[in-house]
């Protein structure tokens, strides 16, 4: 009695011949279609094509129509590429291909980044800033890293306005150490920071990286001016006259009139910076014609010292106030700009050229003195 697939069976011919096996698809005229496909293989496509339609015919092989839409679609590419070659259109893509490749490698997470670094960053975004791209520094850029410190004060999350403050103090130092010839710095560079978050901080992030960013124009140069980059003679100078330049800087908002106390306690700390200025310099080996100049400095600076000590000793405002002026003429900023000028540093004050202050020195120095700017911060994510 037939069964349900015939009298035969399923799969089975007469007198137990298996049935006549369907024809296959060509392999070559597959291979053919993809390579017609692929922009950058069309010639290779066109071949393939062209050997398997009569390969296909003697196997008795399915595929023609892939085999010919292969031969059709490598013959187009091959001739777009062969007028992207003669047209230099080719060389644009590269190149374009190239530049793609180079950004997308110098994208970084921020916790990644390192001290030297010069980077471009969405800084005005509201959202936390979780990556940068890192560029050469002779390249414009927003930013540049001076280091990179874990929070160690805290256990716990201790709130952003903590994590703030901590990172104000501690990159304020490493940027002054990072960048020591701040007459060099462009004014519109200041202090950044990219901090943990609550988030971050929760998955174990306890990194803070320093930065110096520009909030005007692009940067082109580093800003780099340390150990790196400078001679013993300029290290020296730039540690002893920043220590004068730090303690100016803390001048009490109050003035005499208001709160005598706590100005000449501000007197007196600019009077010990100064009188050690002295002493640190002329116990340095200065080279000819900075050991001449600079001892003429060394000579203002006592001056200034005899002021600074008559303000810190004051008995009321009015012999304060008298001191204040000898004081600050006896720091002369010509002798100064003398001395750096002959050590090759920056010899334009912060302020008194702003165009081109930051960009011009004397033998194409670098320099020393007060940076200027804002304090900002990035939280990372």
């Amino acid at each position: 009695m037939p069964g349900p697939y015939g009298p035969y069976g399923p799969g089975v011919g007469p007198y137990g011949t298996p049935p006549p096996a369907a024809p296959q698809t060509s392999g070559l005229a597959i291979a053919s279609l993809v390579s017609g496909a692929v922009c950058c293989l069309p010639p290779l496509g066109l071949v393939l094509g062209l050997i398997a339609l009569p390969r296909m015919k003697k196997r008795q092989q399915r595929g023609k129509g892939l085999a010919i839409t292969g031969i059709a679609l490598s013959a187009v590419s091959s001739l777009l590429m062969v007028l992207a070659f003669t047209t230099g259109a080719f060389a644009d893509f590269w190149r374009g291909f190239q530049d793609g490749m180079e950004d997308a490698s110098s994208s970084a997470y921020t916790l990644n980044l390192e001290k030297g670094d010069c980077f471009l960053a969405d800084l005005d975004s509201q959202e936390p800033v979780d990556k940068a791209d890192t560029v050469p520094c002779t390249r414009p850029h927003e930013g540049e890293v001076t280091g990179r410190f874990q929070v160690k004060e805290s256990t716990t999350w201790p709130g952003v306005n903590v994590i703030d403050q901590i990172a104000e103090e501690r990159c304020g130092q490493l940027n002054d150490a990072y960048a020591m010839d701040t007459w060099d710095l462009p004014e519109s560079v200041g202090i950044y920071y990219f901090a943990p978050v609550k988030e971050s901080w929760r998955d174990g992030d306890r990194t803070v990286i320093c930065a110096l960013v520009s909030d005007g124009e692009l940067l082109e140069r580093s800003v780099r001016q340390d150990a790196s980059t400078l001679d013993s003679q300029q290290l020296h100078y730039l540690k002893t006259m920043n220590a004068v330049d730090q303690a100016l800087m803390t001048e009490p908002e109050e003035d005499a009139d208001e709160d005598l106390d706590v100005n000449k306690k501000w007197a007196r700390a600019v009077h010990g910076a100064v009188t050690t200025a002295s002493a640190d310099l002329r116990g340095q080996d200065w080279s000819d014609p900075a050991g001449s100049r600079i001892a003429l400095l060394t000579k203002d600076l006592d001056t200034a010292a005899r002021s600074w000590h008559r303000m810190a000793t004051a008995e009321d405002a009015d012999v304060f106030w008298e001191a204040y002026d000898e004081a600050f003429e006896a720091l002369s900023m010509e002798k100064e700009v003398a001395s750096r000028s002959a050590l090759h540093l920056q010899t334009v004050p912060p302020g008194a050229d702003s165009e081109s202050g930051s960009d011009s020195g004397s033998d194409g120095g670098s320099g020393s003195g007060s940076g200027s700017g804002d304090a900002g911060s990035a939280e990372k994510v």
